[in-house]
């Protein structure tokens, strides 16, 4: 009335059945050893074509024992009729498994055939891809070795333009240093020239200004009336003589007031 819970299935600890050691006995032929070449894993448990041998087997007991006995002419006559007609049967039904078994072993070769066929496809579908990859790498790199040229050649046509007489000119260096667009202040990079590269050569690193320790160490060097800054107010000007008399730097201002009031 109690069940107990495990942790593993019964099919995991059940082991194959036990066949125990028998002994036949002389005269006796026992039915069940029609069926010896079935073990478990292998026949059992029977399913239906296991099934269907034994039934196959109790219809050839039955037979045989419907045989008549060879006892005259007319009864031998009668079980070689009989035995050639059990052996067309045998022979329709072998026949019959061999054909299953053709059919089966087609729809074997049909699956194997379209997995054969499935895998080429996607190898060819890759290498078409990759056959079009590198297609489309080498069209992009001449696009853009002819777009480089095209270049070229329009800055040559251009230099040229400038000088058509076919004159020799020598550098004018007022000339550039004249024009602010020359190569003197802004030099192109397609010549060689990169401006960015020697941007941290000028760059300050000092240690009492990039770190904390440094700027608390400048600081107590610096002398305390040096961060105690007294700012004194100018004092205005007098545009105005002791006599009452306006000096000259005084009247433009003495004009815009009157103008305000």
């Amino acid at each position: 009335t109690l069940g107990t819970q495990t942790d593993y299935r019964d099919g995991e600890a059940q082991t194959d059945p036990y066949s125990p050691e028998y002994i036949v006995r002389s005269g006796s032929v026992p039915e069940i050893l029609t069926i010896a070449t079935l073990t478990w894993g292998r026949g059992l448990p029977a399913g239906q074509a296991e099934m269907e041998i034994i039934d196959r087997i109790w219809e050839k007991h039955a037979w045989e024992a419907a045989l008549p006995p060879m006892d005259s002419p007319s009864n031998v006559a009668k079980r070689l009729k009989m035995m050639e007609a059990m052996e067309r049967k045998e022979w329709a039904y072998r026949e019959e498994e061999i054909d299953k078994l053709q059919k089966v072993q087609m729809e074997v070769f049909k699956k194997l055939l379209q997995r054969r066929e499935e895998n080429q496809n996607e190898l060819d579908a890759m290498c078409l891809y990759n056959h079009w990859q590198n297609h489309q790498k080498a069209k992009e790199e001449k696009i853009r070795k002819i777009q480089c040229d095209c270049a070229l050649m329009l800055r040559k046509l251009i230099a040229k333009r400038k000088n058509w007489m076919g004159k020799l000119e020598r550098r004018d260096i007022i000339k550039e240093y004249n024009d602010f667009s020359s190569q003197i202040y802004a030099p192109l990079s397609r010549i060689g020239f990169f401006p960015d590269n020697s941007s941290d050569y000028y760059v300050v690193k000092n240690f009492y200004l990039n770190t904390v320790a440094g700027l608390c160490e400048l600081e107590k060097s610096v002398q305390h009336s040096v961060s105690q800054l007294k700012i004194k107010a100018p004092k205005p000007k007098s545009t105005i003589t002791k006599t009452g008399y306006i000096r000259r730097s005084g009247r433009l201002e003495a004009v815009l007031a009157q103008v305000h009031q």
